[in-house]
């Protein structure tokens, strides 16, 4: 069984922009997203660790790393998923947000589960 097989873990996004928290005159712009992570590999993953790239339409890039995701360290078995909402700040009404979660599998090997770029934007702004 090749690695991929084992490890392979699926990442599904969904953004919305949080109009009443955000302040466009100031350039403040909040953004959630839900996040579901599914394991549709071989074997157990747990995620440790997040990494996170945010860019916003002026190339300001911020990164962000940390343990876990809203707290939790997900164990995730064979066909289960793990939902979580978490949000984000811009200072442009768009932006782009991709990653990656470091996993380790129940054999004791780390893989990382990329996580491909989104787009964030306030509503009317992209067609």
């Amino acid at each position: 069984m090749n690695q991929p097989e084992l490890n392979k873990i699926k990442v599904d996004v969904e953004t919305r922009y949080i109009e009443d928290q955000s302040n466009p005159e100031q350039n403040y712009y909040v953004f959630a997203y839900t996040i579901t992570i599914k394991n549709k590999g071989k074997q157990n993953a747990q995620l440790l660790t997040r990494h996170w790239v945010i860019t916003d339409s002026n190339s300001k890039i911020q990164e962000v790393r940390g343990d876990g995701v809203v707290g939790e360290q997900p164990l995730l078995k064979p066909g289960e998923q793990f939902v979580y909402t978490s949000g984000t700040m811009l200072e442009t009404a768009v932006g782009t947000m991709k990653g990656s979660y470091q996993m380790r599998a129940d054999d004791g090997s780390h893989f990382d589960a990329q996580i491909e770029e989104f787009v964030l934007s306030t509503p009317r702004v992209l067609h």
